[in-house]
């Protein structure tokens, strides 16, 4: 069973009971102030089924010297997690959040890294509007397997990391895309990393951009022109990023979704290129030339 990146409220609603189909909640917010309010959320009321991953916890690794605030998890590790949750390779994992689609974008970007098989996609729209249709929730949470077994092989088409990218900077055909608020990308302001400003050479696409003025997804017409303007089209690779590899990851969707297949994230983002010295930062509005 194969579905798009996207799916709606009322396919999951129908899919409730499918045995195929792996739930998972990402609900999780940014900035610190409430680490674990995710995971409060998804104890005081979920969709029927789902697990829940933490993005801390569960779908990235300890901070550390490099790797930017959000490095990615250690393979042994999330194998165990997802196994853990009934995870293998014929399962559909659908994910959702009430964050836009931000953190279950991150869970998305994970499984196609790793090499899933069996297809992932997100909810459209979010915790809040399945509730607001009035469609079932549950405080139970649904018993860990032991039945699954995950195995990740590793698709370097999804990622980038950075010695690969600063050899990409250098050369023509790239568009290089910046997901954070035009604000940051400015570096005009800056509220969680310690050095404002962008990669040069980036252009500036904010993430929430993705979505129309409802929260859903824009039409796949809609994304293409978007990251046309961009100069997507005369572009042979994408690399995509963000603050730290989160928010980037519903634009790599986007791109995807507009028919963009040579879109790569570069998974530490702003977070990992300013923890190297001598790397150089940019400021304001960059001057497009042709890719």
């Amino acid at each position: 069973m194969r579905q798009g990146n996207i799916v709606s409220m009322e396919w999951v609603h129908t899919h409730l009971a499918d045995s195929n189909v792996i739930l998972v909640d990402c609900r999780f917010m940014m900035g610190g102030a409430a680490p674990d309010l995710g995971q409060r959320q998804y104890e005081a009321g979920h969709l029927p089924g789902a697990y829940y991953l933490d993005l801390d916890r569960d779908l990235s690794s300890p901070v550390g010297e490099h790797g930017g605030r959000h490095p990615l998890p250690h393979l042994d590790a999330l194998a165990a997690k997802f196994s853990s949750i009934g995870i293998d390779g014929s399962k559909h994992v659908v994910a959702y959040d009430d964050q836009g689609g931000m953190m279950a974008s991150r869970l998305w970007w994970l499984l196609h890294y790793t090499g899933h098989a069996g297809g992932t996609s997100i909810m459209d729209g979010g915790y809040s509007a399945w509730v607001a249709r009035e469609y079932p929730t549950t405080i139970e949470k649904p018993e860990p397997t032991s039945s699954a077994t995950y195995v990740p092989q590793i698709d370097t088409r999804f990622v980038i990391h950075i010695d690969e990218l600063r050899q990409e900077m250098t050369k023509s055909g790239v568009l290089l895309i910046d997901s954070r608020e035009a604000p940051r990308y400015r570096g005009e302001i800056e509220p969680i990393d310690p050095v404002a400003g962008h990669i040069p050479g980036a252009v500036s696409a904010f993430w929430k951009e993705a979505l129309n003025e409802q929260g859903t997804w824009r039409s796949a017409e809609e994304q293409k022109a978007r990251f046309a303007e961009l100069g997507a089209d005369q572009a042979e690779r994408i690399i995509v990023y963000c603050g730290s590899g989160v928010s980037a990851c519903p634009n790599v969707i986007a791109l995807q979704e507009a028919g963009y297949q040579n879109v790569r994230l570069y998974a530490g983002s702003w977070s990992d290129w300013i923890s190297y010295p001598d790397n150089p930062i940019a400021t304001g509005e960059e001057v497009r030339e042709n890719i």
